[in-house]
């Protein structure tokens, strides 16, 4: 009793251990690989355009983005939407009741390892890219164009890579996109002096964005549901398996 008293935390039956485990530990192990990967990939993303940016300006010391933007890119533009994903779950508490397998699979550390993360890296390097030259191709005559057209299609980026990733869908997780996107709208009204407002209500600008998007995020979609026809996971085949016909 006083060991149980002195501890962080204690458990009065052992049969307690089965949820703790095989729901609540596996869902933690697999919401903290995607968190973690999810904001490296973030953080890199910026990193690829500021270098292919540097780089095509001979090495400039400028950034591209202003200061406000870099800071509303790190917190209210994609921090709702990415910090979402701690409520995401691939397979239902019952399911992973039923099949322990499912944790046996942790085990092998395939959620977070260095294929993962080089995985996330190459899809960064990618979706930079994408973004920047796409941009740097549709470029106009304005500066202020292209931190608009390549701004906004990274954070629309960033947006569907965490609507692309969740498996389960929570109320939270759409207010949280809703809410980020909504905040970026804003900034835009308050921050006019950064931006074009007719440019940004031109379908030149409109149809620039929604390209660039689209080939930075597309073939991630098709190459995703391509694997997940071909060799599903394995938590997928359970879910199948056990849903009612």
């Amino acid at each position: 009793k006083q060991a149980s008293l002195a501890a962080d935390f204690s458990i009065n039956q052992f049969s307690y251990l089965t949820r703790l485990l095989f729901v609540h530990g596996r869902d933690c192990y697999k919401r903290t690989a995607s968190l973690s990967q999810f904001i490296i990939h973030r953080g890199l993303l910026f990193c690829v355009i500021q270098a292919i940016f540097c780089s095509v300006f001979y090495f400039a010391t400028t950034s591209i983005f202003p200061g406000y933007l870099l800071v509303g890119y790190i917190t209210i533009f994609t921090m709702f939407p990415v910090f979402s994903l701690v409520l995401d779950k691939d397979v239902p508490a019952e399911i992973a009741l039923i099949y322990p397998e499912l944790y046996k699979e942790l085990v092998k550390g395939r959620s977070l390892s260095f294929k993962t993360f080089f995985l996330w890296v190459f899809i960064s390097v990618y979706q930079g890219s994408a973004i920047m030259y796409g941009a740097l191709m549709l470029f106009d005559d304005d500066f202020i164009h292209i931190v608009s057209i390549t701004f906004t299609a990274l954070i629309l980026t960033e947006l569907l890579m965490v609507a692309l990733t969740i498996r389960t869908w929570h109320t939270l997780m759409v207010v949280g996109e809703f809410l980020s996107f909504t905040c970026y709208v804003l900034s835009i009204v308050i921050f006019q002096s950064h931006f074009d407002i007719r440019f940004l209500e031109s379908w030149s600008f409109i149809w620039r964005v929604v390209t660039i998007t689209s080939i930075s995020c597309l073939p991630l979609y098709i190459l995703k549901y391509m694997q997940t026809k071909c060799k599903p996971p394995i938590h997928e085949k359970l879910t199948q398996y056990s849903t009612p016909k």
